[in-house]
């Protein structure tokens, strides 16, 4: 699993992301890890890129909801908010963690606000 990014989101914006988790079919390895983009305009976009790509490297994938960020690399601030109609809300405490650790100097925020 170490050859998937954790975080692969626009580096400025506002824009929707998923949630999703990763398993290798026959194993208790388990992953979750974050994708968004301004390029996808629903959710599922963003899923539908990320799957195939996932299932070539030979793991399942589950979207286990979506939102938004708000992505400021100038101010060095990312805003993790809203959900996604067809998937539901992430856990956005969860996803806040995961960009934690590929933005360790920025100020990372989550809320249920819709906008």
């Amino acid at each position: 699993m170490a050859a998937v990014r954790d975080v692969e989101i626009d580096p400025e914006g506002t824009f929707k992301y998923i949630l999703v988790r990763l398993q290798r079919p026959g194993s208790g390895e388990q992953r979750d890890i974050v994708r968004g983009t301004k390029a996808a305009e629903f959710h599922n976009h963003i899923f539908e890129k990320v799957n195939p790509e996932m299932e070539k490297l030979g793991y399942e994938c589950k979207c286990l909801g979506g939102g938004k960020i708000e992505h400021n690399s100038k101010d060095k601030k990312i805003r993790v908010f809203g959900l996604s109609t067809g998937y539901g809300k992430a856990d956005h405490s969860v996803t806040v963690e995961i960009l934690k650790k590929e933005y360790t100097d920025y100020e990372i925020t989550w809320s249920d606000d819709k906008k």
